[in-house]
């Protein structure tokens, strides 16, 4: 009988969190995608509904904090802590009391750190039974970005934790800066595709389906949420390397003081891990350094199971790991991503040698 519960994202509603700094386009963005027929069975949290401007979108009051859009979507405000209204929608949804909606689009206040809210949706037991993390979205000014991204850490840790990076205002800004800022956020988050996003005219599709799971069962959705090619060291990065393990890295983009904090990337192992052995790395590694973990996601091929095993994690919360129905290819090595704030690749490595060794 295998360790560990199969995924059942089937059962549970995904969330997708828009995130990004002030004035970075989120607003003008989600007053686009609310008017979107494709948004018809979507339930949107925002804080407050005069600031994403719905006037023009003819609403339908539910009741004091719940409207239904002429386009099918539902939209509700952040009432008290998000934990409790997520907790009320859900029985809302169980008993009848709204229209059906089948996915949570959950915006962010401008100067939020995504982190605990990624904790909440990860390893909440009253939140875990009805909703799962589906997708991080953030939004990047083009104009300003760089400036956010010099003077404010959330800006920098809501463009390094996002599946998906959507820049703004690119028609307002310079070519040159906007290359610029594409190169830096290319190399801050590697992992993260970028589009471009004109007032707020994009394809909702974005906004959903980056994670793991996939309800059609196409399993190559598991390589696109972890993408760990794009973490894997440059080949100029293993010039000097003697064994592969602790490579040199050369930086050609001038980083922030605060880009320069931050890291990614993916640790690769070969052959098949013993679970036991690799939880207990993984709870020393939380425990010494989970206050830098930003973001933490791998597939595992573990002893003993056939199929993948997926674990995610922000800071020292985890999510409980599920086995994915089957491998997105052939190739079975272990993979884990990660997204750190003052930790590099050799320290995790070494750590991982240090426990091999004094076993």
């Amino acid at each position: 009988m295998s360790l560990f519960d199969p995924d059942k994202s089937s059962t549970r509603l995904p969330v997708s969190l828009i995130t990004g700094f002030l004035g970075s386009g989120k607003t003008t963005l989600l007053n686009r995608v609310l008017g979107d027929p494709r948004m018809a069975k979507s339930l949107v949290l925002v804080n407050e509904f005069g600031e994403v401007g719905l006037d023009h979108l003819f609403m339908q009051s539910i009741s004091g904090d719940m409207v239904l859009l002429q386009s099918g979507c539902v939209c509700c405000t952040i009432q008290g802590d998000l934990d409790r209204t997520l907790r009320d929608v859900a029985r809302r949804r169980e008993r009848a009391e709204t229209p059906p909606f089948d996915r949570v689009l959950l915006e962010t206040t401008g100067l939020a750190d995504p982190a605990p809210i990624l904790q909440l949706l990860l390893n909440h037991p009253m939140i875990s039974h009805d909703y799962r993390l589906d997708s991080v979205i953030a939004t990047v000014d083009a104009v300003n970005g760089a400036r956010q991204l010099d003077e404010h850490q959330e800006a920098v840790k809501q463009a390094a934790v996002a599946d998906r990076l959507l820049i703004s205002k690119t028609d307002l800004a310079e070519v040159d800066s906007s290359a610029r800022l594409r190169q830096r956020l290319g190399s801050l988050n590697p992992g993260a595709p970028l589009f471009e996003v004109v007032q707020g005219d994009i394809d909702p599709a974005l906004l959903f389906d980056s994670g793991p799971f996939d309800p059609a069962g196409k399993s190559e959705r598991v390589r696109q949420w972890l993408n760990a090619e794009a973490h894997e060291p440059r080949q100029e990065e293993h010039e000097h390397e003697g064994h592969g393990h602790e490579p040199h890295e050369h930086h050609d983009v001038d980083r922030s003081r605060h880009d320069a904090h931050i890291a990614s990337f993916c640790l690769t192992f070969e052959e098949p891990l013993d679970w036991d052995s690799f939880n207990r790395w993984l709870m020393a590694v939380r425990a010494a350094w989970g206050d830098r973990l930003l973001r933490v996601k791998g597939v595992l091929d573990i002893v003993g199971e056939s199929q993948p095993l997926v674990i995610h994690g922000v800071h020292r919360t985890f999510h409980p790991p599920t086995l994915l129905a089957r491998w997105p290819d052939q190739d079975r090595r272990s993979r884990l991503v990660f997204i750190t704030r003052d930790l590099d690749r050799s320290t995790v490595e070494a750590s991982w040698q240090e426990m091999n060794e004094a076993a």
